[in-house]
């Protein structure tokens, strides 16, 4: 028998060099620490996960994070930080600026300056860019688990009881750690429409888009999701030539209103849509192009065309597949393959808990994960009451021409309260810095839902327009203190600024009035 220098304290200390006996440790219920190696063990190292593990820590607890990422279909693979760090909201936004700088060089004559034309955008050098910012927040959130004495495990898990997870390293090694408290917080995959012939075998999706060393080309984005549409946005910013795909509806979920508001000024800003069109098959050419086939929903016309990258954006699937879920009893939405909590973020199993994405009914935000996260860690350690508020929370798309919003779409509003209950002031605005520019403003919009009756409280705020999510995150509070409109009357404008336009609505839609602002 090979001599095994294995415990648990050990493997922390990085000095296991042979295989790990699970008979020697832990299958008895041996722990090193007492009744339990840990006080959390935290499955997932996103933005929720990592946000639990550090506030337990700071409470005075054992903890410990298990982190492993399977390599995308493509190859693609990334560190410790989540979907939001390596694959979505940071290289999202930091491309999105790219592309709003692009832009503001066209606009730059009209302001006096002159510049060389044509100005060409180089992906390499800002695809290294956000890669090198997107590794130093992999390398911080490894030192910030360090300092508060987080264990860091990069390895998958798998229930074995309720109170057991088994941790398996790359290698195939494996090590038992159990643990008094068990959080999940695996998040989501993006899905890949495997009955296409082709779509697996030749296409990307965002776990790969924003890795890319080279630039992706002529390329076709299906799906109309807030991912897809943020994508799209970039891509032609930076002057690809970009299509989008869409089955239904763009921005399921969102007020139709604000999200055709959206579409309409990504054609007009030059990307390309392909309505009510599923993929029927992707073939790759001799040259490495790919022929992608088609058919219209409503008249069932087949057409195709070639491109040089395919992106999937078509949902996003839960990461439960190595966990061992049933095997320990915890429920999960046999639609969604999602959790299933209760309002405390418990599952059905007693200790176990999900946070994030994974958790059934959440809305799939960084923000409401990690605040989530923080609360849960409270409640478990320091007997804390306070649960997460899940209403009015806000949200921004960052398309070409961005829309952020909180609180109710129009469509939800009169769902709950009838089309008679509810007043919506709107109003159509030019921002002053399109002016001179000489830029479009068509879909630059605000609408406020609110009550009819007494102060009209606000149910819901929309803004489609330049900095979206720094407007909204501003009135987010108001919405969530339960603001009136009669409030915003009240309310001076900062001027001249877009969010100035949101305290002078004064126009319904009930009226029939012409809601374009005039003057300034």
């Amino acid at each position: 028998m090979v001599e095994v220098k294995i415990s648990l304290e050990s493997f922390i200390s990085h000095t296991v060099t042979e295989c790990i006996n699970l008979e020697f440790y832990g299958c008895l219920g041996f722990s090193l620490f007492g009744k339990f190696d840990y006080d959390l063990l935290v499955i997932g190292g996103g933005s929720g996960g990592l946000a639990c593990s550090k506030e337990a820590a700071q409470l005075g607890k054992r903890v410990a994070v298990l982190d492993y990422v399977d390599p995308s279909p493509q190859g693609t693979k990334w560190g410790l930080g989540g979907t939001c760090v390596n694959v979505g909201c940071i290289p999202k936004k930091l491309m999105h600026q790219a592309a709003l700088l692009g832009g503001a060089l066209k606009d730059t004559q009209k302001y006096g300056w002159h510049i060389q034309h044509p100005v060409q955008h180089d992906w390499s050098v800002m695809a290294k860019a956000v890669q090198n910012y997107v590794k130093s927040l992999n390398w911080g959130h490894r030192v910030q688990l360090s300092d508060r004495k987080v264990n860091y495990f990069n390895m998958k898990g798998s229930f074995v009881d309720d109170h057991t997870v088994c941790g398996t390293l790359k290698s195939g090694k494996e090590i038992l750690i159990t643990a008094e408290n068990v959080v999940i917080a695996t998040g989501l995959r993006p899905k890949y429409p495997t009955h296409v012939p082709g779509a697996l075998e030749y296409c990307i999706s965002s776990d790969d888009i924003f890795w890319m060393t080279e630039p992706p080309g002529k390329t076709l984005l299906v799906g109309a999701s807030y991912v897809s549409l943020e994508c799209a946005g970039f891509l032609t910013g930076i002057e690809l030539d970009t299509t989008v795909m869409v089955r239904s509806i763009p921005l399921r979920g969102f007020d139709q209103q604000m999200s055709y508001l959206v579409t309409d000024y990504m054609e007009s800003y030059g990307t390309k849509f392909l309505w009510r069109c599923i993929p029927t098959r992707v073939e790759k050419l001799d040259n490495g192009q790919l022929n992608v086939s088609w058919r219209s929903v409503e008249s069932g016309t087949e057409e195709k065309d070639t491109f040089d990258t395919v992106m999937w954006a078509v949902g996003r699937a839960p990461e439960t597949k190595t966990l061992n879920l049933e095997r320990v009893g915890v429920q999960m939405n046999p639609d969604t393959g999602k959790i299933v909590v209760s309002h405390d973020e418990a599952s059905s199993v007693p200790h176990i808990y999900a946070i994030g994405d994974i958790a059934e009914g959440r809305p799939e935000l960084t923000p409401t994960a990690i605040k989530a996260g923080k609360l849960l860690a409270h409640r478990l350690f320091s007997g804390s009451t306070e649960l997460m508020d899940y209403d009015n929370v806000p949200t921004t798309v960052f398309t070409p021409l961005e829309y952020g919003c909180v609180g109710f779409s129009e469509e939800e509003a009169i769902r709950r309260h009838g089309s008679d209950n509810i007043e919506v002031y709107h109003a159509y605005y030019k921002p002053l810095e399109f002016t001179v520019a000489e830029r479009e403003a068509g879909q630059c919009y605000i609408k406020m839902v609110c009550l009819r009756e007494g102060d009209q409280r606000i149910l819901g705020l929309h803004f489609v327009g330049p900095n979206a999510g720094e407007v909204i995150q501003g009135f987010a509070l108001a919405v969530k203190c339960g603001a009136t409109y009669t409030q915003l009357l009240t309310t001076v404008g900062i001027h001249p600024t877009c969010a100035e336009e949101v305290t002078k609505l004064h126009i319904t839609k009930r009226s029939g009035l012409d809601a374009t602002v005039t003057g300034c």
